[in-house]
Protein backbone atom coordinates (compact mmCIF):
# COMPACT_ATOMS: atom_id res chain seq x y z
CA UNK A 1 0.00 0.00 0.00
CA UNK A 2 1.44 3.29 -1.39
CA UNK A 3 1.29 6.38 2.03
CA UNK A 4 -1.62 8.65 1.04
CA UNK A 5 -2.61 11.98 2.56
CA UNK A 6 -6.06 11.31 4.42
CA UNK A 7 -9.33 13.73 2.88
CA UNK A 8 -13.01 14.24 3.42
CA UNK A 9 -15.82 13.97 0.53
CA UNK A 10 -14.76 17.47 -0.45
CA UNK A 11 -11.32 16.45 -1.67
CA UNK A 12 -10.83 14.50 -5.23
CA UNK A 13 -9.69 10.93 -4.75
CA UNK A 14 -6.42 11.22 -6.05
CA UNK A 15 -3.75 7.98 -6.20
CA UNK A 16 -1.98 9.97 -3.33
CA UNK A 17 -5.25 11.42 -1.25
CA UNK A 18 -7.41 9.17 -0.32
CA UNK A 19 -11.59 9.82 0.51
CA UNK A 20 -14.60 8.09 1.82
CA UNK A 21 -17.05 6.04 -0.41
CA UNK A 22 -19.80 8.00 -1.58
CA UNK A 23 -23.91 6.72 -1.39
CA UNK A 24 -25.10 3.52 -0.18
CA UNK A 25 -22.65 1.64 1.01
CA UNK A 26 -21.80 -2.10 1.88
CA UNK A 27 -20.23 -2.75 5.34
CA UNK A 28 -16.41 -3.12 4.18
CA UNK A 29 -16.83 0.23 2.76
CA UNK A 30 -18.73 1.46 5.60
CA UNK A 31 -15.95 0.12 7.60
CA UNK A 32 -13.02 1.98 5.33
CA UNK A 33 -15.47 5.50 5.91
CA UNK A 34 -15.01 4.82 9.87
CA UNK A 35 -11.58 3.92 10.02
CA UNK A 36 -10.89 6.67 7.68
CA UNK A 37 -12.68 9.02 9.44
CA UNK A 38 -10.86 8.27 12.26
CA UNK A 39 -7.65 8.33 11.42
CA UNK A 40 -8.31 12.13 9.33
CA UNK A 41 -9.85 13.26 12.57
CA UNK A 42 -6.62 12.39 14.82
CA UNK A 43 -4.59 14.17 12.28
CA UNK A 44 -6.56 17.58 11.68
CA UNK A 45 -6.90 17.77 15.35
CA UNK A 46 -3.09 17.58 15.78
CA UNK A 47 -2.44 19.73 12.90
CA UNK A 48 -5.11 22.28 14.29
CA UNK A 49 -2.92 22.40 17.58
CA UNK A 50 0.60 22.70 15.50
CA UNK A 51 -1.51 25.27 13.78
CA UNK A 52 -2.58 27.56 17.05
CA UNK A 53 1.03 27.04 18.48
CA UNK A 54 3.30 27.94 15.55
CA UNK A 55 2.12 30.42 13.21
CA UNK A 56 4.12 29.45 10.61
CA UNK A 57 1.88 26.90 9.29
CA UNK A 58 -0.80 29.53 8.79
CA UNK A 59 0.13 29.83 5.00
CA UNK A 60 1.24 28.28 2.03
CA UNK A 61 4.54 27.39 3.01
CA UNK A 62 7.54 28.33 0.69
CA UNK A 63 9.74 25.69 0.98
CA UNK A 64 10.42 22.38 -1.20
CA UNK A 65 8.76 19.12 -0.79
CA UNK A 66 11.33 17.48 0.52
CA UNK A 67 11.54 20.55 3.51
CA UNK A 68 8.32 20.41 4.44
CA UNK A 69 8.21 17.06 6.52
CA UNK A 70 11.28 18.59 8.15
CA UNK A 71 9.47 21.74 8.97
CA UNK A 72 6.61 20.10 10.74
CA UNK A 73 8.97 17.64 12.31
CA UNK A 74 10.49 20.33 14.16
CA UNK A 75 7.52 21.99 14.84
CA UNK A 76 6.31 18.60 16.47
CA UNK A 77 9.53 18.60 18.44
CA UNK A 78 9.03 21.91 19.68
CA UNK A 79 5.80 21.51 21.02
CA UNK A 80 6.80 18.18 23.26
CA UNK A 81 9.32 20.90 24.29
CA UNK A 82 6.65 22.71 25.54
CA UNK A 83 4.66 19.87 26.97
CA UNK A 84 7.74 18.60 28.91
CA UNK A 85 8.38 22.45 30.63
CA UNK A 86 4.76 22.59 31.30
CA UNK A 87 4.22 25.56 28.59
CA UNK A 88 0.55 26.43 28.79
CA UNK A 89 -1.69 25.97 25.15
CA UNK A 90 -4.15 29.36 24.61
CA UNK A 91 -7.54 28.34 23.44
CA UNK A 92 -7.90 31.84 21.35
CA UNK A 93 -5.08 30.27 19.52
CA UNK A 94 -7.18 27.43 18.04
CA UNK A 95 -9.90 29.90 16.65
CA UNK A 96 -7.40 32.73 15.53
CA UNK A 97 -5.22 29.87 12.91
CA UNK A 98 -8.84 28.75 11.78
CA UNK A 99 -9.25 32.29 10.39
CA UNK A 100 -7.18 32.09 7.51
CA UNK A 101 -8.22 28.06 5.85
CA UNK A 102 -11.17 29.77 4.32
CA UNK A 103 -8.67 31.99 2.19
CA UNK A 104 -7.76 28.78 0.12
CA UNK A 105 -9.39 27.68 -2.63
CA UNK A 106 -10.34 23.60 -3.15
CA UNK A 107 -8.94 22.26 -6.53
CA UNK A 108 -11.07 21.91 -9.50
CA UNK A 109 -12.00 18.93 -9.60
CA UNK A 110 -12.79 17.86 -13.30
CA UNK A 111 -9.33 18.99 -14.43
CA UNK A 112 -8.00 15.72 -12.37
CA UNK A 113 -10.98 13.26 -13.09
CA UNK A 114 -8.40 10.84 -15.23
CA UNK A 115 -5.84 10.21 -12.55
CA UNK A 116 -8.94 8.81 -10.02
CA UNK A 117 -8.43 5.38 -11.80
CA UNK A 118 -5.62 4.25 -9.50
CA UNK A 119 -6.55 5.95 -6.51
CA UNK A 120 -10.28 3.58 -6.80
CA UNK A 121 -8.04 0.82 -7.07
CA UNK A 122 -5.99 1.09 -4.06
CA UNK A 123 -9.25 2.38 -2.23
CA UNK A 124 -10.73 -0.51 -3.09
CA UNK A 125 -7.99 -2.90 -1.97
CA UNK A 126 -7.85 -0.68 1.08
CA UNK A 127 -11.47 -1.63 2.17
CA UNK A 128 -10.71 -5.60 1.30
CA UNK A 129 -8.49 -5.76 3.98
Amino acid sequence: MPIVILGDSDYPLMPWLMKPYMGHLDSSKEQFNNRLSKCRLTVECAFGYLKACWHCLYRTLDLTDDNIPMLIAACCMLHNICEWKSESFTQGWTAEAQRPEAEFEQPETRAIRGVQHGAIRIRQIEAAI
